[in-house]
């Protein structure tokens, strides 16, 4: 039979006898365990009362990390890695899963990435233990060529979470070559302005969906949407999208809008996945409207980074550093910058560092001590300046003032101030 919305079940005209009475459900799968049975008795057609239930969350920490003090005994992260193309289960793959931790003690400002690994088993299932809760971390599969994206999850007070991942395919292909726009033509940038050739992860994965306004559920024609460090493709006038040749397997997706906060989704790029629909916040409901009235400074935050700047972390450039290099767009800044990288064309050109988990990253960026990930160098140029700017800060990953950390991306940060 089957249990009812509240896990009710019954069997009718059951005849006397002994019996073993058990259940099945993908909670069983996601947490390793066979179906969970128990014995029971039916006599004289009496009516027999029996509860299942799976264990609760300390018996089941202790079964799968063993027994730890109350206090010490972090969340459990368990889930199935597949295959992106089968569906099936897929033993010996390596899982890893990473965080941020920070502690302020006696010796100052700690600083650590705790890593945890775990093998599947034949069935796919996989435990990491002792990870944060609540909080965020990164999960990461990989079998030989084989690997899902870094992907973020958020771990629930409850310390226990579910992750189905999808290991699939990409092969690396190289970017197209940026094209400068004349006024007689289209014409190939000169070798000392060319940005080192991007890499972009395709495969034969296809998917679909759908970019709404998170405030009306309007569709947002024209936004890009794109697998990070893959293709890319534009909404319709309907919203609709269709993002053909991306890498198969668990995946992080970026929507973007003119006008709109960007976002990032991790997806399963899988056969008859889904349809994705993503909704947009406007920059105004993200950003609050503040009116502030100073009569000492119109940015206190520059007095932080006069403060900072002393410290000797970091990389700064002042006022007088912005008007000898003469940009004509706040990106400009970044190209000569040692550990920062200007790539891409006009339309899609990026600011990288060297991270710690990998060769390049996108590096957080504040502006005015605001947190405004995922902006590219057209962004920074339409919300920043030159003019305007009074003062950017530069921070690798170990560098970084804890206001300015970047939470488990690996990733250095950039604080650009204003003048107003």
């Amino acid at each position: 039979v089957m249990s009812n919305a509240v896990g009710a079940f019954s069997f009718d005209s059951v005849p006397d006898g002994r019996y073993m009475l058990g259940f099945y459900h993908p909670m069983l799968d996601s947490l390793g365990l066979e179906p969970l049975l128990r014995a029971l008795t039916v006599e004289k057609q009496r009516p027999v009362t029996a509860d299942l239930a799976v264990p609760d969350l300390p018996r089941f920490r202790s079964v799968v990390c063993g027994d730890a003090p109350a206090q010490a005994a972090g969340a459990v992260v368990v889930g199935i890695v597949r295959d992106a193309r089968t569906k099936a289960p897929v033993g010996g793959v390596t899982v890893a899963g990473q965080w941020l931790e920070i502690t302020i003690g006696t010796q100052g400002l700690n600083r650590r990435t705790p890593r945890r690994v775990a093998t599947t088993a034949a069935n796919g299932w996989f435990a990491i233990c002792n990870a944060p809760s609540p909080g965020m971390m990164t999960l990461t599969a990989n079998r030989a060529l084989d690997s899902t994206d870094v992907v973020e999850v958020n771990v629930p007070s409850t310390g226990f979470l579910r992750r189905e991942l999808y290991l699939g395919t990409a092969r690396t292909i190289a970017a197209p070559t940026p094209i400068a726009m004349t006024d007689s033509a289209r014409v190939p940038l000169p070798d000392s302005l060319t940005p080192p050739p991007r890499r972009l992860h395709v495969g034969d994965g296809v998917l679909t969906g759908m970019v709404v306004g998170a405030a009306d559920a309007r569709p947002l024609g024209g936004a890009v949407v794109s697998v990070v460090n893959g293709p890319q493709t534009r909404a319709n006038v309907r919203g609709e999208w269709t993002l053909r040749d991306a890498p198969t397997g668990t995946r992080t997706i970026e929507v973007r809008a003119v006008g709109f906060y960007p976002v990032r989704q991790t997806v399963d790029i899988v056969d008859s996945a889904p349809s994705v629909r993503v909704a947009l916040s406007t920059l105004r409901s993200v950003l609050d409207t503040m009116k502030v009235i100073s009569t000492i400074d119109r940015n206190t935050g520059l007095a932080g980074f006069r403060e900072r700047q002393r410290s000797g972390l970091g990389r700064f450039l002042t006022p007088d550093d912005i008007a000898r290099r003469v940009p004509t767009a706040t990106s400009e800044l970044f190209r000569m910058i040692p550990g920062v990288y200007y790539e891409g064309g006009a339309q899609d050109a990026r600011i990288l560092m060297r991270g710690t988990f990998e060769e390049r990253c996108e590096p957080t960026i504040y502006i005015n001590g605001g947190a405004m990930p995922g902006l590219s160098a057209l962004d920074i140029d339409a919300f920043v300046r030159p003019r305007e700017v009074a003062g950017i800060e530069i921070y690798s990953a170990n560098q970084a003032p804890p206001q300015f950390i970047p939470a488990l991306s690996g990733c250095g940060s950039i604080v650009i101030w204003t003048r107003r």
